[in-house]
């Protein structure tokens, strides 16, 4: 709760426990106000907003001066009174709102998404006007858009891997790794976002013990139209799927279930993009990795 002086606390939620909606649902929900005592107030008021946010990593400077210049992108913007000025009376003042989510003439409604350069977000926020002497109240709760499209399941192959010491690329030294070759397959190019990513992997022969195989989940994001400086890649997740010397020629299941908000569907706009990609990767026991990128794409179906 958010509280303004010792007597008042202001607060909101929505119906739906998962806080979850799409493009033409309505947001219904409850902002309550707990006051211990008579209290005037300038009227209370109600905004839903939606905005694409571009920023910089500190570290890339070049990326910097570009989003520095840019100022969120409003999609959503819808504002009423719920109470008009007035006092309230001790106790607990409940007062119900509907809102139906819609995007701005002209906007389209993305996924919400927390990145490094580029974060979507969307929120209901409260507002209690109050007199000179007495601060204004805020309260604020973000909730989860989501955007299904139907897609293209004639391009949804499997994709199929063997590593080898000769199939590396930019390996400066490759007589220093073992003999060893590990092969299998992703289930799909592109994945719902609602589902687990799987496949599996074979261990077929290695000169020496493994310590670890890992799966590395990135986001791959791009402010501008276009590849270059803008580009700024980040680890999401890291899980182990192998854990020391495996058994060899014994199928190893992948599986990684997308986390909520640090992923969305693969957005791709003039102004930005959003992708994703899969890290498959293998240290030995003498400390020497190898590394198999995958280029994955994520969608979310109706």
């Amino acid at each position: 709760m958010a509280f303004g002086g010792t007597n008042v606390a202001l607060d909101v939620s929505v119906s739906r426990p998962n806080k979850t909606y799409r493009k033409g649902d309505t947001i219904s929900g409850l902002v309550t106000v707990h006051s211990s005592g008579d209290n005037k107030h300038d009227g209370i008021g109600l905004s839903v907003e939606g905005t694409v946010t571009l920023q910089a990593d500190n570290k890339n400077i070049l990326l910097e001066t570009f989003s520095s210049s840019l100022k969120p992108t409003m999609i959503i913007l819808s504002s009423f009174e719920l109470l008009k000025p007035g006092r309230l009376s001790t106790g607990i003042t409940r007062i119900p709102f509907n809102v139906k989510l819609a995007p701005l003439n002209n906007k389209i409604l993305y996924e919400t998404y927390h990145g490094v350069s580029i974060t979507i977000q969307y929120i209901v926020k409260v507002e209690m006007k109050r007199s000179v002497l007495n601060r204004d109240l805020a309260k604020s709760l973000e909730f989860v858009v989501e955007t299904p499209e139907n897609p293209d399941n004639s391009l949804n192959s499997p994709l199929t891997f063997d590593i080898t010491p000769e199939s590396l690329r930019n390996v400066v030294e490759s007589g220093k790794l073992p003999k060893f070759r590990i092969h299998g397959q992703l289930d799909k190019s592109s994945f719902e976002i609602a589902k687990p990513l799987t496949g599996e992997l074979i261990l077929e022969r290695c000169d020496i013990g493994v310590k670890s195989i890992e799966l590395q989940l990135l986001r791959v994001e791009v402010c501008g139209a276009a590849e270059g400086p803008a580009r700024e890649v980040s680890e999401i997740q890291n899980i182990q799927i192998g854990d020391g010397d495996i058994c060899r020629n014994v199928p190893i299941p992948i599986y990684m279930v997308f986390p909520r908000m640090f992923t969305c569907a693969s957005i791709a706009t003039p102004s930005f993009r959003i992708g994703f990609e899969l890290n498959l990767i293998v240290v030995f026991e003498d400390d020497h990795l190898v590394m198999e990128t995958f280029q994955i794409n994520l969608i979310r179906s109706f």
